[in-house]
């Protein structure tokens, strides 16, 4: 145990270790109660009997704070300035993001530079798309943590658990990635772009999503200079390893194969949070406006659109992102005229409407076809049966066997007897012949031997006259 105390003085577990490493690995920066809402939601629930917030704060965090302290002695963690409000900042060293790209099983290439430096300058951007990520993320507390808890408490942990759920874990994240229009993943060109977050959750319907943070400072002309370099990196193809091009995002992130005819970009999505001087719903028409010509797809009679090579693009708040989540209807989508899910935003769900539809009506067809055949072969067979011959002695139908055995055949085949009656009767009949056949075979050869003895006799008789 002395051992393990002077390996890590604050008495860290691995766990606690390899929580603060992930959420880092993912965020870059972050401050140490925002590591411990995404890796232990349950303690948010905790420690409500303390006197003062910044108490309760100190007991939600200190186990996390330990993590941090034995992190950084071992050189994998380091102190990132500090907030207005005076929240410690964290990031991890260049040790530490190859430490975390184990905890998250990702190739070191692919975690990004370390944050050094983000707090001197009050970190406001890095700490809206962390507040985005937790927004998005929603993270669930353990019940089984909060069993000797105050029921007020643990009916606040369950109203959160029943909730609608937000969308994959911390390792389906990345912040700051770059997207580059010219150039190779780890040394990007100029005109590409770079993703304030990417989220990978295709098991919550969402495979591949880049999210860009807009804190209210920039006009609609900047922001679509931006889409214009996120359409740049999503036509750029490159040659894989199998030496077939494809487009390079293909290269790295997996996304099903769309359908025939419509095969969209990865949808971007930006999150608009209003702190700075710009009305983000002027600047939303102006930008639709603007990127028109990416995002409008073609109108089909069946009252849907398709977007083969378009960039879908879908606006929302921070604050309502927080409020109601990915699954709040709180999402525009550039072309539409109404409020959506997220997943009804970046998906086509007049088409899978029209889909739908048109599946349905044929399953009816479909149905009506093979009815149609039932009612026909029943009619066939009710027609069958009234044909089916009845036999003359004891009235019974025909069995099929019997049937085709009278049907006419061949010259050469051998005569049916008995036409008219069943198997049964006919053995009945065959057998009934034959006993008559021998009982006149026997009658016959009774009156042929008479007839002699009497002319035997007449003869002898006259013989002896």
């Amino acid at each position: 145990m002395a051992g393990k105390r002077e390996e890590n003085p604050a008495g860290s577990s691995n766990n606690l270790r390899g929580d603060v490493l992930r959420v880092l690995g993912v965020l870059k920066v972050a401050t140490v109660e925002q590591i411990q809402q995404i890796s232990a939601p349950h303690l948010s629930y905790r420690h409500t009997d303390k006197p003062a917030p910044s108490k309760r704060k100190q007991a939600r965090t200190a186990s996390h704070l330990g993590a941090l302290s034995d992190l950084r002695k071992h050189g994998l963690a380091e102190n990132g300035g500090q907030l207005p409000g005076g929240d410690r900042l964290r990031n991890l060293t260049p040790m530490g993001l190859k430490a975390a790209a184990r905890e998250l099983g990702r190739p070191v290439g692919e975690m990004g530079n370390p944050a050094r430096g983000a707090g001197r300058t009050g970190a406001s951007h890095p700490m809206v798309v962390n507040d985005a990520v937790l927004a998005l993320l929603r993270p669930k507390p353990d019940l089984s943590q909060l069993a000797g808890e105050p029921a007020d408490v643990r009916a606040a942990a369950q109203a959160a658990v029943d909730a609608p759920d937000g969308l994959g874990t911390i390792a389906s994240y990345a912040t700051e990635v770059a997207l580059p229009a010219t150039g190779t993943w780890s040394n990007p060109g100029k005109g590409g772009a770079q993703a304030d977050i990417v989220i990978t959750a295709p098991e919550d319907g969402v495979p591949l999503l880049f999210v860009e943070i807009d804190n209210c400072y920039e006009s609609a002309q900047v922001l679509a200079a931006k889409i214009d370099k996120y359409m740049r990196f999503c036509q750029r193809k490159v040659k894989d390893v199998d030496g077939h091009e494809r487009p390079m995002w293909r290269t790295r992130w997996w996304v099903p194969d769309g359908r025939h005819g419509d095969q969209p970009h990865p949808p971007l999505l930006l999150v608009f949070n209003r702190i700075g001087p710009r009305n983000p719903n002027t600047v939303t028409a102006q930008l639709a406006e603007l990127t028109e010509r990416h995002w409008k797809g073609t109108a089909y009679d069946g009252g849907f659109h398709m977007y083969d090579g378009k960039l879908p693009i879908v606006v929302t708040g921070l604050k309502q992102l927080q409020e109601h989540g990915p699954a709040g209807p709180i999402f525009r989508r550039f072309g539409r005229p109404h409020n959506q899910t997220l997943l009804e935003a970046i998906g086509n769900p007049r088409r899978e409407a029209h889909d739908a539809r048109q599946q349905a009506e044929y399953e009816a067809r479909e149905r009506e076809y093979k009815e149609q055949l039932r009612r026909a072969a029943e009619q066939k067979r009710a027609e069958r049966e009234a044909r089916r011959p009845v036999c003359a002695g004891c009235g019974t139908r025909f069995t099929d066997a019997r049937w085709k055995a009278i049907e006419p055949a061949g010259w050469d085949a051998p005569r049916e007897t008995h036409r008219h009656l069943c198997d049964d009767c006919k053995q009945r009949a065959i057998t009934a012949e034959r006993q008559a056949q021998h009982s006149e075979h026997g009658h016959h050869e009774d009156d042929q031997a008479v007839p002699e003895q009497k002319a035997g006799g007449t003869w002898i008789s006259r013989f002896r006259s």
